[in-house]
C-alpha cells in the first residue's frame, strides 16, 4: 500500500453532454448495501460516477475486483479508484491492522465493534464530494443503514445531516450537492428485499472483513449478511467456509 493517495481511472470519461440526465456519484465499495444503493441511484434516474476507495482494508482486492464489475454492470460514465494508506497508517481498526484480530459475530451488541475505522465514512464523503463537485453532480449516494447505528457513529442519520451542512458550507455557492442515504432508516434485511427487486447482482459483491474467498461466514458482516438473505428466504450466491443460520438462533 502507497503511504501517499494515488487515484486511477478506468478508460471511461465523465460525460460533456449537460443534457444527460441528473448526475451522481456513488460511494461503491463492492459490498451489497452499496451495491443496492448504486442501483437505486439508477433506478432514480442518475447518471452514476462511482468512487472505490481501497485504504488498506484486509479484502481490498476482492472488494476492487467486485466494485468494478459492479461499475461495469451498471454502465457508470466514471469510475474513479481511489488508493490511500492514511486510515491503516492511523490504525485502531482490525480491518486495517493485521495484528487485531476480527472478532466473530454478535448480532445483538451495541457496542462499537473492533472493526470501526475512526471517521472513515467522513474521509470518504470529502473524497465523494470533492468527486462531485467536479463532474456537477447533484448528489452522493452512500449504503449506511439502520443496524449500523449502535457500532458505527458515522453512520447514523445525526452524521448524514451534520456533514450535508459541512458540504453547504465549503462548496462553491453554486453548487448543490444532496447527500443520499436510501437505506438510513432500513435493516440489512430490508436493503436485500430492494435488491432482490433491483436484480443487484449479488454474486459480485462481497461483505466479509476477514478473507476474499470464500468468505468466513461468522464476522459480524457475514452474519448481517447471512441472515438477511435467510430471512428473504434466498440463498446468499457467494461462498463461504462456514454458512450458520442466523435466523434459527434469534
Amino acid at each position: 500500500m502507497a503511504n501517499e493517495p494515488n487515484a486511477t481511472t478506468t478508460d471511461s470519461q465523465p460525460s460533456v453532454d449537460d443534457s444527460s440526465g441528473k448526475r451522481a456519484v456513488v460511494l461503491l465499495s463492492g459490498g451489497m448495501d452499496s451495491a443496492t444503493a448504486a442501483y437505486e441511484a439508477r433506478a432514480r434516474g442518475y447518471d452514476l460516477y462511482a468512487l472505490h476507495t481501497s485504504y488498506g482494508q484486509r479484502t481490498e482486492d476482492r472488494e476492487l475486483e467486485c466494485a468494478r464489475r459492479l461499475a461495469d454492470d451498471l454502465d457508470a460514465v466514471d469510475v474513479l479508484c481511489v488508493e490511500t494508506g492514511h486510515l491503516a497508517a492511523i490504525g485502531a481498526s482490525s480491518l486495517t491492522d493485521d495484528e487485531l484480530a476480527v472478532d466473530d459475530a454478535d448480532l445483538e451488541s451495541d457496542e462499537i465493534p473492533d472493526t470501526y475505522v475512526p471517521f472513515r465514512n467522513a474521509n470518504l464523503l470529502s473524497m465523494a464530494v470533492s468527486y462531485a463537485e467536479a463532474n456537477d453532480c447533484e448528489a452522493v449516494f452512500i449504503g449506511a443503514h439502520s443496524e449500523d447505528f449502535a457500532g458505527y457513529p458515522d453512520c447514523r442519520p445525526a452524521f448524514f445531516d451534520a456533514f450535508e451542512r459541512v458540504v453547504e458550507v465549503g462548496t462553491k455557492p453554486d453548487t448543490d450537492i444532496a447527500i443520499e442515504t436510501p437505506f438510513v432508516d432500513a435493516s440489512k434485511t430490508e436493503i436485500a428485499a430492494r435488491g432482490l427487486d433491483l436484480e443487484v447482482p449479488f454474486e459480485h459483491t462481497w461483505s466479509c472483513y476477514r478473507a476474499d474467498e470464500p468468505a468466513c461466514g461468522t464476522c459480524d458482516s457475514c452474519g448481517l449478511r447471512l441472515q438477511a438473505f435467510q430471512r428473504n428466504g434466498v440463498r446468499d450466491p457467494i461462498s463461504y467456509a462456514e454458512r450458520p443460520s442466523y435466523v434459527d438462533a434469534e
